[in-house]
C-alpha cells in the first residue's frame, strides 16, 4: 500500500477518525508549528480568491474566510471531508486535484496542507494547480520529512518513510511547474506519554497501522522529532 493509491486514500478519509487520531498527538508538541508557517505564507499576500486542496474538516478554509475575507473553494476526494467543510459555511466540493473543475488563472493562492503525497499522478496534480493559479499566484504546500517521527518509526522497524511529495523531494517536483520555489523546514518535538499513545498513533496510519503491536513497552515517555516542510512556489508572471 502507498499514500498515493486512490483506494488507500478513499479508505483513509472515508471518516475523520484516523485523521483526528493522528492529529491529536500534535496538540501538545514543542517548537514552531508548520500550521503557523503555512498560515503566514498564505496570509502575507492577502489573497482574494483561494483554493484549498484536501481541506480535511475545513479549519484552514474557515480561518481564511473569517480572518482574510477571501473567497474560498475547497476540493476533496472524500465526501465526508466535504461534508465537514461545508458545515463550516465553506464552498466545498467533491473533486480531484488531478482534474480541477475551474478555468485558467482563477486563484491567487492554492493551499495544500499534507495532501500532495496523495495524488496518483503528482505531475498532473501540480500542472492543474499551476493552470488555475493566476500569473504571479502561489501554491503553499506543507508536508512531512521522510525522517518525521523517526524515533517512533524505528521502534517498529521502519527506517525511512518514502512518499511522492516530502520535504526531501518536494522542491524538485515543484520546480517543473513553478518559479521562485522556497522551502522552510519546521522542526519540533512530539512526546508520546506511554505505550498506548505510541501504539494508537501507529495504528492510525493507513499503511503502517499493522505495525502498532510492534511498539515495545515504553519505560518512559518517548520524544520524537517532528520534521515538516512548508513550500512556497510562484507561477511565472
Amino acid at each position: 500500500m502507498t499514500l498515493d493509491d486512490p483506494a488507500v486514500v478513499a479508505r483513509d478519509y472515508a471518516t475523520e477518525t484516523r485523521l483526528l487520531d493522528r492529529r491529536s498527538i500534535y496538540e501538545s508538541s514543542e517548537g514552531p508549528s508548520a500550521l503557523d508557517v503555512l498560515w503566514s505564507r498564505i496570509s502575507e499576500v492577502t489573497p482574494e480568491q483561494v483554493l484549498e486542496i484536501g481541506p480535511g474538516p475545513g479549519e484552514l478554509s474557515e480561518r481564511i474566510v473569517k480572518e482574510l475575507g477571501a473567497d474560498v473553494v475547497a476540493i476533496d476526494v472524500s465526501p465526508r471531508m466535504v461534508e465537514l467543510t461545508r458545515a463550516r459555511g465553506i464552498d466545498a466540493r467533491v473533486g480531484d486535484v488531478q482534474d480541477l473543475p475551474f478555468e485558467d488563472g482563477v486563484f491567487d493562492v492554492v493551499a495544500a496542507g499534507w495532501v500532495l503525497f496523495h495524488p496518483a499522478d503528482l505531475d498532473r496534480a501540480l500542472s492543474e494547480i499551476a493552470r488555475v493559479l493566476r500569473p504571479g499566484g502561489r501554491v503553499v504546500a506543507a508536508t512531512n520529512s521522510e525522517q518525521h517521527l523517526a524515533e517512533l518509526w524505528t521502534l517498529v522497524g521502519v527506517k525511512r518513510q518514502s512518499f511522492s511529495f516530502s520535504l526531501e523531494n518536494g522542491e524538485t517536483a515543484l520546480r517543473r511547474y513553478f518559479t521562485n520555489v522556497a522551502v522552510e523546514p519546521v522542526e519540533g518535538w512530539v512526546t508520546f506519554p506511554d505505550t498506548a499513545a505510541a501504539r494508537d498513533y501507529v495504528a492510525a496510519s493507513i499503511i503502517l497501522g499493522h505495525l502498532a503491536e510492534r511498539v515495545p513497552d515504553l519505560r518512559s515517555p518517548l520524544r520524537a522529532r517532528r520534521l515538516n516542510g512548508v513550500f512556497v512556489a510562484e507561477k511565472a508572471p
